[in-house]
């Protein structure tokens, strides 16, 4: 039997889609295409926005008609949060919750037998138990592999549905993580990627297993990851500025396998704002942080997200967020319209700030962030930097792949000697092109 997949949302999303068409491949089903005609559909949802919702309900209903005789499955956030919504979608047959993604299979095998519609959804509160979905040994990439090492978040800022979709904080054993990266190591992957919920939380949980150096936090992942062999590098997803404060920053840099790359959510520039979303730092927090990764490196990354249009924002806590694009140094900045969400302090705020006005301001935010990316990579210029040459690209006749720093590179093919895909390579940073910068190969690394 044919499955196909279709994915929303975050890098955990990915992650887990992975490790289920693994699992699928295991029990003898051919993984096909997400548009392609299949016997099963897998939806893996996201509702951090109502965009997200409502694109889910698009794609379930395109696949149906595709083929109206298909087991359809959705799962992931927004079938946790509103499982009677989806259930109600016209050739929906099981709705599965975030903590079940790991039984989806016996799910639907159990639906093909019965032929019941099926719904398997815990309370937020009983989402307490890590779930393994599996270890992943491939991916898509073949260069970058994501390795989930925590779920949950108890931050509860306010404009956030997540914690109730994906429940308190818990995190993998280290040894499990360890593991999974050995396997994706030994099968050539090059960049190991930790995502998660709240990646800073990781090992936070009460009754989480000491490590025997006194570690604590992603640092027990990072050091157990570092002492590896093998010429490959790890990047962090995200880290939580809720969660971390410059010291704590400060201690990762020792890690040297850990790229010169940290996606840093600030959410928005103005202290009012941020005590409003329940964020527990200032803006000056912010930038302490963000002083010490460019005192370390001057060209280190930096990306954020920032939300336009929160309930209550004035123009001069708008101006605050465009001020902080610009100290910061951001190399990409991600800009959000604020959308209502259910479960959230925030949906029941006064002022809630008209969409034109939300519409606007998320487009300056996009204009100030293309901004400053093209900063970043004009004081990036003259530059070499470590990149991971990941695909030839035939019309632009170049290789590309991503610098240690997160620009994307494309090097000519005659520039790039004897480099090959999957490799490390030294590149001189050029010029801006396209999306990143053009570069040539120094010299390629053993």
């Amino acid at each position: 039997m044919k499955v196909a997949f279709h994915t929303l949302g975050c890098k955990v999303n990915q992650y887990e889609t992975e490790a289920l068409c693994q699992k699928f491949r295991q029990r003898g089903y051919e993984i096909t295409g997400e548009t392609d005609f299949a016997d099963i559909y897998v939806i893996n949802t996201c509702t951090v926005t109502g965009l997200a919702d409502r694109k889910s309900r698009q794609y379930i209903r395109k696949m149906k008609k595709l083929n109206p005789e298909s087991v359809v499955a959705v799962t992931g956030c927004y079938a946790q949060i509103k499982p009677e919504e989806v259930s109600a979608v016209e050739g929906v047959n099981i709705v599965a919750g975030t903590n079940e993604k790991g039984k989806l299979i016996d799910y639907i095998e159990a639906f093909i037998e019965e032929r019941r519609p099926q719904v398997h959804v815990l309370p937020y509160d009983e989402l307490n138990v890590y779930e393994e979905t599996g270890l992943v040994t491939a991916t898509e990439s073949r260069t970058r592999a994501y390795i989930k090492i925590q779920e949950g978040c108890n931050r509860f800022c306010s404009y956030c549905v997540i914690p109730y979709a994906r429940g308190s904080v818990r995190s993998r054993a280290a040894s499990d993580v360890v593991r999974e990266a050995c396997g994706l190591l030994e099968r050539g992957f090059r960049e190991l990627v930790l995502t998660g919920i709240n990646t800073a939380l990781y090992g936070e949980e009460e009754g989480f297993k000491e490590h025997e150096t006194g570690l604590s936090g992603i640092e027990i992942i990072l050091y157990e990851l570092n002492r590896l062999p093998g010429d490959f590098r790890v990047r962090l997803s995200s880290l939580e500025p809720a969660v971390v404060n410059a010291d704590y920053v400060k201690r990762l840099l020792k890690y040297e396998k850990l790229c010169h790359h940290l996606h840093l959510s600030a959410q928005s520039g103005s202290d009012r704002i941020l005590a409003a979303m329940n964020r527990p730092y200032r803006r000056q927090e912010y930038l302490d942080i963000v002083k010490i990764l460019k005192a370390y490196d001057p060209c280190y990354g930096i990306s954020t997200d920032i939300i336009a249009g929160f309930p209550g924002e004035s123009e001069a806590d708008f101006q605050d967020s465009l001020k902080l694009i610009e100290e910061a140094g951001f190399c990409r900045v991600h800009a959000f319209k604020y959308s209502k969400r259910p479960l959230t302090r925030a949906a029941s705020m006064p002022e809630q700030i008209p969409s034109p006005v939300k519409k606007e301001r998320g487009q300056k935010l996009m204009e100030a962030g293309e901004a400053a990316s093209r900063r970043f990579f004009e004081a990036s210029r003259g530059t070499v930097r470590q990149v991971l040459l990941e695909e030839y690209l035939e019309e632009q006749d170049c290789l590309t792949g991503y610098t240690d720093n997160y620009i994307r590179v494309y090097v000519p093919a005659r520039l790039a000697g004897g480099s090959q895909l999957n490799t490390f390579a030294k590149v001189r940073l050029q010029e801006p092109y396209l999306d990143g910068m053009k570069g040539s190969v120094e010299r390629q690394e053993a």
